[in-house]
Order: C-alpha cells, then sequence, then structure tokens
C-alpha cells in the first residue's frame, strides 16, 4: 500500500486589501486560498508526493468550489470533514508579514475552531498515511483544538506515523488563557521533527535566547541554532531532526534567508540568498516545511534536502500567493543559476 503525507490544519480564505484603500473605489479585493498547513500539502503534490489533506469546512458552494481547487492540485481531499457553517477567513494588506500588526483574523465559530474532542474518526484519516504535518497555528485557537492535536498525534505515534511540526507563533492568537509553553511541549514530545526560527522555540518551547549569540556576524546565528536544536532533542528525546530558519531584512525591502538542520550531532546549514525586494512572505516557512519533508521522503542526503527546501522558500518570496507554484525541476535550475 503506497502511504501519503497528511498535512492537518485549517484551511484559511486570505484576503487582501491594498494599504491605501484602492479596494474600495475600484470594487476588487484579491484573495488567495490558503493555510499553514494547506500550503504544505499543496507544495508536496506539486513535487510529486502523496499529498492528503485533513480540515474542516461547512457543507456548501463556496467550500465545494474550494476542494474542488484543491483535487486540481492533486490534492487526496477525501478526508475533509463537512461539518460547521463558516470557513476561516484572514485579511491581510499587500506586502505585510503574517507576524505584523497589520494581520486581521476571523476564525472564531468556524468550522475548524468549532473541532471536539473524541468525535473524529481517525482510523479513516489516518488510513494509509506515513507522515503526518501539523502546526502550531491549531492548538492557538482554543482549548478544545489543541486537544483534538493531542488526540491526533497520539493515533498518528501509536500506528508508527512520522510527525513534523512548525512551531508557527502568531501574537494575535493564542487569546484563550494558556500560554503557548502550557500546550506545545506536549504536543512536541510525539513529533519527529521540529521547524522554526530561534525566537518561535522560546516562545512555544521555553527554549531560551542568547542574546549576547543573535548579534554580530552569522557564524553566531549558527551557533546559536546548534546550542538551540541540541535543547530540543534533550528536551524531546523523539525528536529526530531540528530545522531552523533565519530571515532578515535587506535594505528597505529585501531579504537576506539562510537556514539550519540539525541531525545526528551535526548541523547543516544552507547557502544564503540575497535579494534587494520580494514580492509575498507568505507561505515561505510552508514551503521550506514542504521542501524538508519531500527530501526525507525519498531519502535524499541531508545537505541536498536542506538545500532544495531553502530554495524552494526563498523562490515563494516572488510568488504572490499562499502555496508555491514552482515545480521541483523549476527549483532545481533555479539553485544551479542563482547569483546574488
Amino acid at each position: 500500500m503506497k502511504k501519503k503525507v497528511l498535512s492537518f490544519g485549517e484551511l484559511l480564505l486570505r484576503i487582501c486589501p491594498d494599504a491605501g484603500g484602492a479596494w474600495l473605489r475600484e470594487n476588487t479585493l484579491p484573495f488567495y486560498v490558503g493555510g499553514a498547513e494547506a500550503n504544505v500539502a499543496t507544495a508536496l503534490a506539486l513535487w510529486g508526493i502523496p499529498s492528503a489533506y485533513c480540515t474542516a469546512l461547512p457543507d456548501h458552494l463556496l467550500s465545494h468550489q474550494v476542494v474542488a481547487y484543491l483535487k486540481e492540485k492533486g490534492i487526496d481531499t477525501s478526508r475533509i470533514l463537512f461539518q460547521g457553517h463558516r470557513l476561516g477567513v484572514y485579511y491581510l494588506p499587500k506586502g505585510k508579514d503574517l507576524k505584523n500588526a497589520g494581520v486581521i483574523y476571523d476564525r472564531d465559530h468556524s468550522s475548524f475552531w468549532c473541532l471536539q474532542p473524541r468525535t473524529i474518526d481517525w482510523d479513516t484519516v489516518l488510513h494509509d498515511i506515513g507522515w503526518l504535518h501539523f502546526s502550531a497555528i491549531s492548538p492557538a485557537l482554543n482549548a478544545r483544538v489543541a486537544e483534538v492535536c493531542d488526540e491526533l498525534l497520539e493515533e498518528a505515534v501509536h500506528r508508527g506515523i512520522t510527525i513534523s511540526v512548525d512551531l508557527n507563533y502568531r501574537s494575535k492568537l493564542w487569546q484563550y488563557g494558556c500560554p503557548p509553553t502550557d500546550i506545545m511541549p506536549g504536543l512536541v514530545e510525539h513529533c519527529d521533527m521540529v521547524m522554526g526560527n530561534l525566537w518561535a522555540a522560546e516562545k512555544m518551547l521555553g527554549i531560551p535566547v542568547n542574546a549576547e549569540l543573535t548579534e554580530g556576524p552569522k557564524e553566531n546565528y549558527l551557533e546559536h541554532a546548534r546550542i538551540s536544536s541540541e535543547r530540543i532533542m534533550h528536551a524531546f528525546p523523539k525528536v529526530r531532526w531540528v530545522a531552523k530558519t533565519f530571515r532578515f531584512d535587506h535594505g528597505a525591502t529585501g531579504i537576506r534567508y539562510y537556514t539550519t538542520f540539525y541531525t545526528g550531532g551535526k548541523l547543516y546549514h544552507s547557502r544564503e540568498y540575497i535579494s534587494d525586494a520580494i514580492l509575498d512572505k507568505v507561505g515561505s516557512g510552508d514551503c521550506f516545511m514542504a521542501g524538508l519533508i519531500y527530501g526525507l521522503w525519498q531519502n535524499k542526503q541531508i545537505q541536498e534536502t536542506l538545500e532544495f527546501a531553502t530554495a524552494a522558500a526563498y523562490q515563494k518570496l516572488f510568488i504572490p500567493s499562499d502555496a508555491t507554484d514552482q515545480r521541483a525541476e523549476d527549483i532545481a535550475q533555479f539553485m544551479t543559476t542563482y547569483e546574488r
């Protein structure tokens, strides 16, 4: 039986008003289908990895149109739950980052937000799954969804499924009285791969950031990546792989980007990419995670896996949507031709 990678999380519509308000006069409001886990599922399907997606959507015309759109991308949508009454939405002015104060969430009482523990048939959801991916965005919604995540991870561990987590931190979430450090460690203890930057590891897992090591040259950051990764593995013995991203402003509108991957007592780091201007920050981290899964799923060498994932994430910065549209061969070609 051919196994699949399952991404679990809330599907969202991203609505993008311009900062100046021209959308009101022009009667146009761009939107994209997204959500962190849907972005991962889309990339994996595009790159030829058997990809499935599980979320909860209302049973109406708009949802079914979105599901048809995901099917066109090659994603197995058979595990999507149809229940509840509304799709989650977020508003993000063009050019803003999800961590920026400009993001507006409209997710309360969405179908996914209303998920309840002990109501999902995990035998059906996890049938023929070899890898499960989720992010810290889901347990940030409310205590019930956090419990659903824990339930899912326990079921996945019982079945021997590899589990990855992205420690995305969203300051406007986590509003239900529990800090991330009360919830995330209990989920991460089930995981095989942890991805997130130094500051997310501190916010989510209580792994401290040493200010002395996050100033000065790149070598300082690489050393801190090694220390943080080792601390994560010490705190969570099941973890085999720790990945970190470093994305810094370059000039007024540009980006410096590189990543690290720690496994087997060794820290790997990618080449560094620099651009004087980018188009869209949304989904870059999801593309990086998908690239890691892509390489590990195919048993590629660690350095090769890391370089592919980093190039894919960097390329996503120039694509105006939540998910990548770059094929694996396009990314490989870019890696051979990139020059500053």
